[in-house]
């Protein structure tokens, strides 16, 4: 897809390109070796194309989320509450004891900052990894 799509931004004035990657690609998850080098493949991916695409005046960066609120984090959380014989709460508590903000990141959030990335305002921005995560220290 982003093949296809480099060469129209090739003959766009302001083009964009950004690369959906994970708190994974920031640090390891224990027992998630396979999601986490994919991750950590998308970073190199996106550091790539910022040096390749520059030239063209395409910005290239990464979006990093930390656990995103919703059905599928819970989901997460049951499991792990079942095989650690822990409450979802403490589940819950686990995961946000190694961030500063105690808070799961909102979906509206990510959404923003890739509008923001796109726009005028992001105009200096290519090649950073720019996590939204709460501020967390570690992936657990």
């Amino acid at each position: 897809m982003t093949q296809a799509a480099i060469a129209h931004l090739k003959r766009s004035a302001a083009g964009s390109l950004i690369v959906m990657s994970s708190l994974a690609g920031r640090f390891g998850y224990p027992n998630r070796s396979p999601y986490s080098t994919t991750k950590w493949g998308l970073i190199g991916f996106m550091k790539t194309l910022s040096r390749e695409l520059g030239e063209f005046g395409i910005r290239v960066n990464a979006i990093l989320p930390g656990a995103v609120e919703g059905p599928r984090l819970q989901q997460v959380f049951e499991g792990r509450a079942s095989v650690s014989g822990r409450s979802v709460a403490q589940e819950e508590a686990a995961a946000l004891a190694n961030q500063s903000l105690k808070r799961f990141v909102d979906p509206a959030d990510i959404a923003a900052m890739a509008v923001f990335l796109a726009s005028d305002a992001g105009r200096s921005i290519s090649g950073q990894m720019l996590s939204i995560d709460g501020d967390s220290q570690s992936a657990s």
